[in-house]
Order: C-alpha cells, then sequence, then structure tokens
C-alpha cells in the first residue's frame, strides 16, 4: 500500500462519502448492467426524479459516473467500476455477519 498522504486521504474520505448513502448505492447497481438515462434510472431506483438528478450530479462530480449526450438524451455510465469491487466486498461481508448472527441466535 502507499504512503497515504493527507490529500490522500481527503480524497478516499470522499469517495468512501459518496458510497455513504443508500440512493447512490442504487444508482450505481443500477449502473452495473450499462448505461442509462435518467428516466430509467428513476425507474429502476423507485426515487424521485430530482432526488436521482442530484445524486447522479455528486457521483458525476466524483468521478464515479459520466454521461453522453444523445440528441436530447443524457446516458449516465460507470466511470470507475473498481467501486462495484468494493460494493461486493462489503456487501458479502454483510451478508456474512447477517448469517452468522442468525446462525448464533438459532444454534444453527
Amino acid at each position: 500500500m502507499t504512503k497515504l498522504t493527507p490529500a490522500m486521504l481527503d480524497a478516499v474520505a470522499h469517495r468512501f462519502h459518496l458510497l455513504g448513502e443508500p440512493m447512490r448505492l442504487r444508482l450505481l447497481d443500477a449502473l452495473r448492467g450499462g448505461e442509462r438515462t435518467v428516466g430509467e434510472l428513476v425507474e429502476a431506483t423507485g426515487g424521485g426524479q430530482a432526488n436521482v438528478s442530484k445524486h447522479l450530479q455528486l457521483l458525476l462530480g466524483g468521478g464515479l459516473v459520466d454521461r453522453r449526450k444523445e440528441g436530447t438524451a443524457v446516458y449516465y455510465h460507470l466511470a470507475d467500476t473498481s467501486v462495484l469491487k468494493i460494493c461486493d466486498l462489503v456487501c458479502g461481508r454483510v451478508e456474512e455477519t447477517i448469517e452468522d448472527r442468525r446462525r448464533a441466535l438459532t444454534g444453527r
């Protein structure tokens, strides 16, 4: 691991801050399968259009997603797929913890 400078620690903390919001995680998960429009992301996440747009702007500013325009449509896609590895790692560990707790409570 490289030496973490104060600037690097700030950048890492910002990245984790972006991942600390459930709607942003839903959006990243919805983009796992490829690019989508805001309307498609609204439908996929169940969020409101304004809320989805706000979170997409934060993800865009953080470099996690990118967008392209085609006519009047704007398509969003993952700009940094390594974020999916982080999510998968954490989700896997959460599932293991839940299963461990279930076994402890049920004795199975």
